[in-house]
């Protein structure tokens, strides 16, 4: 008895079957399977782009803050001083000016006033905000700070300037005629001046005043500090490191990335050098610096 087979039985090749005008599907284990590879492609592609977007946002704020400390070196050449942060809490804002006590000692929150103050007593110098519109800096958000690359009003670029006396009893951000800065020696400023702000390797074991031991310490004599709280500013800062450096002392941690983890850092710091100050060619006649 020879075989049949009926219609209903009958299975074409896919190709034979186009050409029968019959309809070639995909089955649905295809179909998943399509879509699991086009899923692992797209991923495999977004994790870098998201780092040269990242690495990018790094780049972009460093320029930032070289920018800044051009800026605030021509401001010191012009007006003999350093300007005070600026300051921004719950309660008050400075508008990105520079922010100074009435008292010329103490600290002022809550009381803060943004005309100048000959005897330069400012009323943040370690946890304050870059003085953007003091400054005369563009690209400024709604309130006059300046902002990093990640742009959240959290991201406002970071200044500290050191607020202990450097002659006369006054700070860099003195302005008397000739101000304490116009008044200094180089050895007012270096060899024999005491510890300015201070930068550290590490977070552990650091105090509000040290670094505890030379082998943590990158500089003690660091006048001025800008920084950026990094692609964590939202959200982060928790970690022993990047929480020295927004708890209002002289204290600071600068050290290369850390992913993730209990000690998550991404903060970028760079700061003027004392010896760049000695050589600030400032407006006066006084010829203690050179």
């Amino acid at each position: 008895m020879s075989s049949f087979t009926t219609p209903r039985q009958q299975r074409w090749p896919r190709w034979l079957a186009s050409n029968r005008g019959e309809q070639a599907g995909f089955s649905l284990i295809e179909i998943a399977v399509v879509l699991v590879i086009v899923t692992i492609l797209l991923t495999t592609l977004a994790v870098p782009l998201a780092s040269q977007v990242q690495a990018r946002r790094t780049e972009d704020t460093r320029k930032l803050l070289e920018e800044a400390k051009e800026a605030l070196l021509g401001f010191a050449m012009a007006n003999g001083r350093f300007p005070c942060p600026a300051f921004a809490n719950a309660t008050s804002n400075s508008a990105g000016r520079e922010s100074f006590c009435v008292a010329a000692t103490g600290t002022c929150v809550g009381s803060e006033t943004q005309t100048v103050q000959t005897h330069g007593n400012c009323s943040n110098f370690y946890d304050g905000f870059l003085p953007a519109a003091t400054l005369g800096l563009s690209g400024l958000d709604d309130q006059g700070f300046a902002r990093d690359a990640w742009g959240s009003q959290n991201s406002r670029i970071r200044y500290a300037v050191f607020g202990g006396t450097i002659v006369a009893n006054f700070p860099f951000t003195n302005s008397a005629t000739p101000s304490a800065m116009q008044q200094a020696t180089i050895s007012n400023l270096g060899a024999t001046a005491t510890d300015y702000l201070q930068i550290c390797n590490s977070g552990t074991g650091v105090t509000a005043t040290t670094c505890n031991g030379a082998a943590n310490t990158l500089t003690t004599k660091a006048p001025i500090i800008l920084y950026s709280l990094g692609a964590n500013a939202p959200t982060g800062g928790t970690g022993t490191d990047e929480s020295k450096n927004v708890d209002g002392n002289i204290v600071f941690v600068s050290h290369t990335p850390i992913t993730g983890g209990a000690n998550e850092f991404d903060d970028i710091v760079t700061w003027i050098p004392v010896s760049t100050i000695i050589n600030i060619p400032t407006a006066t006649t006084d010829s203690t610096i050179p």
